[in-house]
């Protein structure tokens, strides 16, 4: 028998597991992410503390697990995807991670809206937000002696990867799952833009290579092997991005599937089999699957879950449990006595707005904790309803039987009813619910030889939870409507307080 490592490097928590070539996790740790906030928008991580963060739990699973540090055939790394960092030319950070939450970058959006907003999401299949181009261009302008000094962008786990082989920046590479995120990609052809490259006025040189990511990048150095307890040599793969393996590993392998990925962004998304940017609404990215050829087009909430962790260390000062406040909110009435909850606290990405916070709108006196608790998963599921929307119009003739939900959100059966009712489709729960790590074992899996098949760890089965309720469908119909329009009411609002 020989094992697997998959490595989920995320916001919350860096999540580690070993499993044996059948699937099954054998042993599972996990380490707390420092999130810094240096100034007022900015949220970064320090590169050096994710990569002990890995070598950390990859240490934890071996020795939980007893399994001899030679029958593990490989480790793959994912990692959060639309943020940013740095690398210089022997593959050592030289700027912090530039967190997806961190939204300094929101004014260099216009060199791309100057550039032509809509070919841009043509090209690289996203929305311009707070996602990678916009960092570049942030580095370049903002930051230009530091701009000098990097010799290739990646991502946090590209460099983590990196780190473990002794990789160079001028090998600095990333996974063609990031290419929607990353503002300069040829998406529909894995490759990078020269018009988009050339038209914001960027150096191509520092864009990395792009790779399958279930290439081989490396094996680890005996340094790294002493640091973590594996075995030197041990191959490493290129990984992907969180979204992409939480997707992948949820079964997410053909058309017509649609998932929730109930984490610290709260992320609907479905695949399809063809490349249809949203020039329109320019809402969904356009994301490319861990599988070539399929496309996984999705829209999220900037730390949509950290508003239920919000509500309840901060709101109710850690008085309930999260199952505690699921039961007042699954007693309290739908649509919570018209009271309308705005889950954007650093700004809405799908579409981009800059100016958008979050807000509770209609307070009264009857709203308790159970109503303003439950208010929060609604106007999630009202976000989700307008992303829904929209994707049925980009894709009309395809059709979804399912949402299968992933995430720790996935857990929450009101939560779930919730999005059901809104979206009017049935909600099941993959039993693995976190499927990031599990999907970096089958993508490890493939790239070393150890399967025939990509799939073979992650068409993993769901089990049925909610079914929709037809009549709460047109009550959630209203109230989302409203929900939409808060957004141009309110806008004039949030231009003044956000100048104060």
């Amino acid at each position: 028998m020989q094992y697997l490592i998959g490595v989920d490097l995320g916001t919350q928590a860096t999540k580690t597991s070993l499993c044996d070539e059948r699937g099954h996790i054998l042993a599972e740790a996990a380490q707390e992410s420092n999130l810094i906030y240096p100034e007022r928008g900015a949220v970064e991580q320090d590169p050096e503390e994710m990569l002990e963060s890995v070598l950390n739990t990859i240490k934890e699973v071996l020795e939980k697990s007893k399994i001899p540090a030679g029958d593990v055939a490989g480790i793959g790394i994912d990692g959060q995807m639309a943020g940013l960092m740095a690398v210089d030319a022997g593959g050592y950070a030289v700027t912090p991670y530039d967190s997806w939450l961190d939204t300094r970058c929101g004014k260099s959006r216009y060199a791309f809206l100057d550039f032509g907003e809509e070919r841009a999401i043509e090209l690289c299949g996203g929305p311009v937000s707070y996602t990678g181009g916009t960092k570049i261009v942030w580095w370049r302008d903002e930051r230009p002696e530091t701009y000098k000094r990097i010799h290739k962008f990646t991502q946090p786990g590209s460099y983590c990867a990196m780190r473990l082989c002794g990789i160079s920046g001028g090998d600095a590479f990333i996974d063609h799952t990031y290419l929607h995120f990353s503002g300069f990609a040829d998406t529909a052809n894995k490759r990078w833009s020269e018009e988009l490259i050339e038209g914001v006025g960027i150096d191509g040189s520092k864009l990395p290579r792009i790779l399958r990511p279930w290439d081989k990048v490396g094996e680890l150095t005996a340094g790294m092997a002493s640091a973590c307890g594996l075995k030197s040599g041990t191959p490493v793969v290129a990984g992907c991005g969180d979204t992409a393996a939480s997707t992948f590993g949820a079964g997410i392998v053909r058309d017509g599937l649609m998932i929730d990925v109930a984490g610290t962004a709260s992320i609907l998304a479905c695949a399809v089999n063809v490349f249809a940017p949203d020039t329109r609404h320019k809402t969904i990215l356009f994301a490319p699957s861990v599988a070539e050829g399929l496309y996984t087009p999705m829209a999220y909430i900037n730390g949509g879950g950290m508003c239920i962790k919000w509500f309840r260390d901060d709101v109710t000062g850690r008085r309930y449990s999260y199952r505690e406040l699921d039961d007042m909110a699954a007693a309290a009435p739908p649509g919570s006595d018209n009271l309308i909850f705005m889950p954007h606290f650093s700004g809405r990405v799908c579409p981009n707005d800059t100016l958008v916070r979050g807000s509770y709108i209609n307070l009264s006196w009857k709203h308790d904790t159970a109503r303003m608790f439950r208010a929060i998963m609604e106007g999630i599921a009202y976000e989700y309803g307008i992303y829904s929307d929209i994707i049925h119009e980009l894709a009309p003739d395809q059709k979804y039987d399912v949402v299968i939900g992933v995430g720790g959100g996935s857990k929450s059966e009101i939560f779930m009813q919730i999005k059901a009712d809104v979206l009017g489709m049935p909600f099941s729960v993959n039993k693995q619910t976190d499927t990031a790590a599990l999907a970096c074992c089958a993508i490890t899996g493939y790239g070393v030889g150890l399967h025939d098949s990509l799939t073979t760890l992650v068409a993993a089965p769901t089990e049925s939870v909610v079914s929709p309720n037809a009549s709460l469908f047109e009550t959630y119909r209203e109230r989302k409507e409203i929900y939409g329009e808060v957004f141009g009411a309110l806008h004039g609002v949030y231009e003044k307080l956000l100048a104060l």
